[in-house]
Order: C-alpha cells, then structure tokens, then sequence
C-alpha cells in the first residue's frame, strides 16, 4: 500500500468514516464511508462487507464516462439474495461527482440492497431534488480514495451483452475477490 493511500486511510478514521478495501482481480480499491451523512446506507454496507456477500461478485455494469456498477451479481452474472432494501438517503447534501460511491436502486427509490456504483463522471442528474418519485435520486454514501487509476480501467473495459443483460457487461469479468473493513 502506497503511502499516499496509508495517509488517506488514517485521515477518515480519524474523521470517524469506515474504509473498505474492495481487494479486486484488478488491485484494491479503497471506499472511505460517510457515516455521518448515510447511517443506514453505510451501516447496510458494512453489514454485507463483514457477511463476506461482496466476495465473488462482479462489476457487472460498466458504462464509460458514467459509472462501474457491481455488488449484487456472481461470476454467473446470477442475482444474489440480499436484505430488506433500505430508506434512501440521497437528500443528505452529498453529489453525485466523480469518484463517489453511491447505493443503486431500482425505480423505487426506497429500494437500494447491496448494489453499488462508482461515478466515473460528474452525475449531477442523478442528485436529490426533492422527495418525489422522480426526484429522490441516488444516495452517495462515500469516495473512492485509492485505486482511482484502477476505477478509470475499468470504466473502459469493452463490454457487450452477457447474463441476463443485453449489454453493458465487462467481457473480461471484472471481480471482487475480497471485501474487507480496514
């Protein structure tokens, strides 16, 4: 681990966020989790990273110049069996810009599980507007700060259809071998 990144570590727990290490098929990425500003969002997170649910699984939306999404497919593109989802917190002040890390849902806004998706770009229609069906937008919970170079890879990666997806999926699978709290 870089020094840079050791440093980056020890400030957000000294800020009382929690840091996830995603140890992929690629290197590791490292989450730094709002606690503060998505309790239950990043509580909800934490609980599948200490179940060992996120190992295994993939990133198995890629769209470049928008997002990496994964979190809640294995190696099969096979939906995991997750929780009850959770309330959306996306109204908590945080955007949705480059490098952050935010709950996926459904067209339900109160519908986020266990999948995730790292913004690639400035997502700003994806934001809190108000608390209306079309409004809510997706919560962030955190921010990528390691693993950055590893993010943008894979925002390339070619992709195509594969599963029950009719595109959009990494053709070289792009894997979470290990989630772990730091």
């Amino acid at each position: 681990m870089s020094e840079g990144i050791a440093s980056a570590i020890t400030l957000a727990k000294k800020n009382g966020n929690v840091v996830i290490e995603l140890q992929t098929n690629l290197g590791p990425l490292h989450l730094e989790l709002f606690p503060q500003k998505a309790p239950q969002s990043v509580a909800n997170f934490v609980s599948y990273v200490e179940s060992d649910f996120y190992n295994g699984t993939v990133f198995h939306r890629v769209i470049e110049g928008f997002m990496i999404q994964g979190g809640g497919m294995d190696l099969r593109l096979e939906k995991k069996e997750t929780k009850a989802p959770i309330e959306n917190e996306a109204d908590n002040g945080l955007k949705n810009e480059p490098f952050t890390v935010a709950m996926a849902r459904t067209g339900d806004p109160h519908s986020a599980t266990a999948q995730f998706f790292i913004n690639t770009a400035n997502n700003g229609f994806l934001d809190h507007q108000s608390k209306t069906q079309s409004g809510w937008g997706y919560a962030v919970i955190g921010q990528l700060i390691g693993g950055k170079e590893i993010a943008e890879w894979m925002s390339k990666a070619p992709t195509g259809p594969g599963g029950p997806f009719p595109s959009d999926v990494p053709v070289i699978p792009l894997v979470i071998e290990k989630a772990v709290v730091l």
